[in-house]
Protein backbone atom coordinates (compact mmCIF):
# COMPACT_ATOMS: atom_id res chain seq x y z
CA UNK A 1 0.00 0.00 0.00
CA UNK A 2 2.78 2.43 0.94
CA UNK A 3 4.65 1.79 -2.33
CA UNK A 4 1.49 2.65 -4.25
CA UNK A 5 1.18 5.91 -2.28
CA UNK A 6 4.85 6.71 -2.98
CA UNK A 7 4.31 6.20 -6.70
CA UNK A 8 1.23 8.41 -6.59
CA UNK A 9 3.20 11.19 -4.89
CA UNK A 10 6.02 10.82 -7.43
CA UNK A 11 3.48 11.05 -10.26
CA UNK A 12 1.87 14.13 -8.73
CA UNK A 13 5.26 15.84 -8.39
CA UNK A 14 6.23 14.95 -11.96
CA UNK A 15 2.92 16.20 -13.36
CA UNK A 16 3.17 19.46 -11.46
CA UNK A 17 6.75 20.07 -12.61
CA UNK A 18 5.84 19.37 -16.22
CA UNK A 19 2.81 21.68 -15.90
CA UNK A 20 5.07 24.45 -14.60
CA UNK A 21 7.42 23.89 -17.50
CA UNK A 22 10.50 22.14 -16.13
CA UNK A 23 11.95 20.19 -19.07
CA UNK A 24 12.25 16.51 -18.11
CA UNK A 25 15.60 16.08 -19.88
CA UNK A 26 17.44 18.41 -17.48
CA UNK A 27 19.45 17.08 -14.55
CA UNK A 28 17.78 19.80 -12.54
CA UNK A 29 14.41 18.17 -13.20
CA UNK A 30 15.55 15.01 -11.39
CA UNK A 31 17.13 17.03 -8.59
CA UNK A 32 14.06 19.24 -8.08
CA UNK A 33 11.84 16.16 -8.15
CA UNK A 34 13.99 14.43 -5.52
CA UNK A 35 14.10 17.61 -3.42
CA UNK A 36 10.31 17.99 -3.54
CA UNK A 37 9.81 14.35 -2.55
CA UNK A 38 12.22 14.81 0.37
CA UNK A 39 10.47 18.04 1.42
CA UNK A 40 7.03 16.45 1.14
CA UNK A 41 8.18 13.89 3.70
CA UNK A 42 9.96 16.42 5.94
CA UNK A 43 9.62 20.17 5.35
CA UNK A 44 12.60 20.83 7.65
CA UNK A 45 14.96 20.12 4.75
CA UNK A 46 13.71 23.24 2.96
CA UNK A 47 15.02 25.39 5.80
CA UNK A 48 18.48 23.97 5.36
CA UNK A 49 19.01 23.36 1.66
CA UNK A 50 22.79 23.82 1.72
CA UNK A 51 23.39 21.62 4.77
CA UNK A 52 20.78 18.89 4.31
CA UNK A 53 19.09 18.90 0.93
CA UNK A 54 21.89 19.50 -1.58
CA UNK A 55 24.36 17.10 0.09
CA UNK A 56 21.77 14.30 0.21
CA UNK A 57 20.79 14.77 -3.43
CA UNK A 58 24.46 15.00 -4.44
CA UNK A 59 25.15 11.73 -2.65
CA UNK A 60 22.22 9.99 -4.37
CA UNK A 61 23.31 11.14 -7.83
CA UNK A 62 27.08 10.90 -7.27
CA UNK A 63 27.79 14.60 -7.85
CA UNK A 64 28.63 17.72 -5.82
CA UNK A 65 26.42 20.02 -3.75
CA UNK A 66 27.33 22.94 -6.00
CA UNK A 67 26.31 21.11 -9.16
CA UNK A 68 22.99 20.16 -7.58
CA UNK A 69 22.31 23.78 -6.59
CA UNK A 70 23.22 25.08 -10.04
CA UNK A 71 21.16 22.45 -11.89
CA UNK A 72 18.11 23.21 -9.73
CA UNK A 73 18.57 26.96 -10.29
CA UNK A 74 18.87 26.38 -14.04
CA UNK A 75 15.68 24.27 -14.12
CA UNK A 76 13.81 26.98 -12.21
CA UNK A 77 15.11 29.72 -14.52
CA UNK A 78 14.00 27.80 -17.60
CA UNK A 79 10.54 27.09 -16.20
CA UNK A 80 10.28 30.72 -15.09
CA UNK A 81 11.10 32.03 -18.56
CA UNK A 82 9.36 29.46 -20.77
CA UNK A 83 6.87 27.67 -18.56
CA UNK A 84 3.10 27.85 -18.17
CA UNK A 85 2.47 31.31 -16.70
CA UNK A 86 -1.04 30.49 -15.44
CA UNK A 87 0.12 27.40 -13.55
CA UNK A 88 3.08 29.31 -12.16
CA UNK A 89 0.89 32.18 -11.00
CA UNK A 90 -1.59 29.75 -9.46
CA UNK A 91 1.12 28.08 -7.41
CA UNK A 92 3.33 31.03 -6.53
CA UNK A 93 0.85 33.90 -6.69
CA UNK A 94 2.95 35.73 -9.27
CA UNK A 95 4.89 35.10 -12.45
CA UNK A 96 7.61 36.72 -14.55
CA UNK A 97 5.06 38.88 -16.37
CA UNK A 98 4.44 40.76 -13.10
CA UNK A 99 8.07 41.89 -13.03
CA UNK A 100 8.90 39.78 -10.00
CA UNK A 101 12.17 37.93 -9.63
CA UNK A 102 12.08 34.16 -9.95
CA UNK A 103 11.59 32.21 -6.73
CA UNK A 104 14.63 30.94 -4.87
CA UNK A 105 15.44 27.24 -4.98
CA UNK A 106 14.05 26.69 -1.49
CA UNK A 107 10.86 28.69 -2.22
CA UNK A 108 10.26 26.72 -5.40
CA UNK A 109 10.77 23.37 -3.69
CA UNK A 110 8.69 24.37 -0.65
CA UNK A 111 5.71 25.61 -2.69
CA UNK A 112 5.55 22.46 -4.82
CA UNK A 113 5.98 20.17 -1.79
CA UNK A 114 3.34 22.05 0.20
CA UNK A 115 0.89 21.98 -2.72
CA UNK A 116 1.36 18.21 -3.06
CA UNK A 117 0.89 17.78 0.68
CA UNK A 118 -2.35 19.80 0.62
CA UNK A 119 -3.68 17.79 -2.33
CA UNK A 120 -2.89 14.50 -0.59
CA UNK A 121 -4.55 15.63 2.65
CA UNK A 122 -7.70 16.75 0.84
CA UNK A 123 -7.87 13.41 -1.00
CA UNK A 124 -7.49 11.51 2.29
CA UNK A 125 -10.19 13.65 3.87
CA UNK A 126 -12.54 13.01 0.95
CA UNK A 127 -11.84 9.27 1.15
CA UNK A 128 -12.62 9.20 4.89
CA UNK A 129 -15.85 11.13 4.31
CA UNK A 130 -16.88 8.72 1.54
CA UNK A 131 -16.21 5.73 3.81
CA UNK A 132 -18.30 7.30 6.61
CA UNK A 133 -21.15 8.08 4.21
CA UNK A 134 -21.15 4.53 2.85
CA UNK A 135 -21.13 3.02 6.35
CA UNK A 136 -24.08 5.15 7.44
CA UNK A 137 -26.27 4.04 4.52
Amino acid sequence: MEEKDDRKVEQMVSNMMLDIGVPAHLKGYRYVRTAVLMAEEDMKVVGSVTKLLYPEIAKRYNTTDGKVERAIRNAIEISWERGNKKTFEGLFGYCCENGKARPTNSEYIAVIADTIRIQLNSEKKESKEEICENMCK
